[in-house]
């Protein structure tokens, strides 16, 4: 088999497995001690909000994974979202995978599906669904 024919089996595989469907966990994923750390040095000093539906996708903006089932979102240094997927997303803090978005217009909203894809291979693996955004800001002194 040339190297060519066992990239597109290995493509069709992993294609495949995306659309197998798993048993859903929504039992939130455990923090490790550093990625707990680093959530509370990204929300220290800043107050919780009302959870939103959508969040603007313009800018310069991040997603950074902290479990398996947490994004933070960050739009400035004053305002970050914390998002908990609506389900686990297995190997989302693992350094293998990037994360690839494809939001619908200018917005994030619930239900939108990140993508993990194998970023050496570029095959997709897992796709999992946003939950609500809560937006968690500094006060204005």
């Amino acid at each position: 088999m040339t190297i060519k024919a066992s990239l597109l089996v290995a493509a069709g595989i992993g294609m495949l497995a995306s659309c197998v469907p798993v048993k859903e966990d929504s039992t939130p994923a455990p923090l490790t001690e550093k990625n707990a750390k680093y959530l509370a040095k990204a929300l220290k000093g800043k107050i919780a909000g009302e959870p939103v539906n959508c969040v603007s996708s313009i800018g310069n903006v991040s997603l950074i994974p902290v479990s398996d089932d947490l994004i933070l979102y960050r739009q400035s240094p004053n305002l970050v979202y914390q998002n908990r997927l609506r389900h686990r997303c297995h190997g989302l803090t693992d350094d293998r995978d990037v994360i690839v978005t494809r939001p619908f217009g200018s917005q994030y909203c619930k239900g939108d599906l990140i993508t993990l894809v194998d970023r050496h291979s570029g095959i997709p693996g897992a796709a999992c669904s946003l939950g609500k955004f809560i937006p968690y800001r500094k006060p204005k002194s």
